[in-house]
């Protein structure tokens, strides 16, 4: 337990540069706080104890603004920047060294039994307001871009972003962990349109150039 917290420390370091001191981590991060507070309720949670589980992470949304199902698979090392708005369904599964902007949610899309959250791999970013609704997988060193509406399986080192999401890079370089600004895929393709535009134009000033000479 004191190693999980002290690695749980340790990823608030190696993902925010405004973390000053182990003091100030502890005692101000309500990400960290959110995590240390699911891992009791998760305990209880797996012995059968749903009421204390549930009532455990009402107090953590209370306190932090972050929701936690107790019955979410959490793994090392995640960190919750701000957290603010942050939902994590029930059935959801989180890899290790994950991280999560505020206004995420990881949820469902119905009322169905079973698996019916996400599963997020290893060393994943999910950028702030990003919405993963679904019973798939979010593959390893993937980046989920801000605002992205993510409804289909993301295969490993992908770059998803967009309404719904669309994957914009696959099986590159990782990108950053902490740039989060992904590309819009409607925005490049206004400006293809627009040079096939601005190319059509040239094409017929030198026709219009060509008559004028005959």
């Amino acid at each position: 337990m004191l190693k999980n917290m002290r690695s749980d420390i340790q990823a608030v370091f190696d993902n925010d540069p405004a973390a000053r001191s182990w003091f100030e981590v502890i005692f101000t991060y309500s990400g960290l706080h959110a995590i240390w507070w699911h891992r009791i309720a998760h305990a209880f949670y797996r012995r059968g104890w749903f009421t204390v589980a549930r009532t455990l992470s009402q107090c953590s949304r209370f306190m932090t603004g972050i929701e936690i199902h107790p019955g979410a698979t959490i793994g090392e090392r995640l960190f919750i920047d701000h957290g603010m708005g942050v939902v994590i369904g029930e059935t959801c599964e989180i890899g290790n060294d994950v991280l999560i902007y505020q206004g995420v949610t990881l949820g469902g899309t119905g009322k169905e039994k079973g698996k019916r959250h996400p599963t997020i791999g290893n060393n994943v970013v999910i950028g702030s307001g990003a919405k993963i609704l679904g019973s798939f997988k979010v593959g390893d060193q993937s980046n989920i871009g801000s605002n992205s509406v993510v409804l289909r399986e993301v295969p490993p080192d992908s770059t998803v972003v967009g309404i719904p999401g669309k994957i914009v890079r696959q099986n590159g370089k990782p990108a950053d962990r902490l740039r989060h600004q992904m590309p819009d895929p409607i925005t490049s393709k206004l400006n293809e349109l627009q040079s096939e535009i601005d190319q059509l134009r040239k094409q017929l000033a030198t026709c219009e150039a060509e008559i004028k000479k005959e």
